[in-house]
């Protein structure tokens, strides 16, 4: 049974660091792809980054790239996302996602607020 048990998130200043985990079970992460999306209020959820494939191959969205990373590690079967740099409009649900099997799954999500 596929499971993804995310870390809790948490209040950041602007200009912070934030990183958060995604536990993974019932699948291997070298298998399938991985990733981490985010809904602000009002909007839709949208991609923030992922990583495909045995190559680690990695997509981030405009609004992050340069300023956050998504990383996996096997031995724990976890993904992470770290998240430098923080702005308000960083703000949002953010939720993991696995598509294993032509099946999404996805992490109960965890709340960033960044604000001074």
């Amino acid at each position: 049974q596929v499971q993804l048990v995310q870390s809790a998130g948490g209040l950041v200043q602007p200009g912070g660091s934030l990183r958060l985990s995604c536990a993974a079970s019932g699948f291997t992460l070298d298998s399938y792809a991985v990733g981490w999306f985010r809904q602000a209020p009002g909007k839709e959820r949208e991609l923030v980054a992922s990583i495909i494939g045995l190559d680690g191959t990695t997509i981030y969205a405009d609004s992050v790239k340069g300023r956050f990373s998504i990383s996996r590690e096997y031995n724990k079967n976890t993904i992470y996302l770290q998240m430098n740099s923080l702005k308000p409009e960083d703000t949002a649900v953010y939720y993991c996602k696995a598509h294993v099997d032509r099946t999404d799954y996805w992490g109960q999500g965890t709340q960033v607020t960044v604000s001074s």
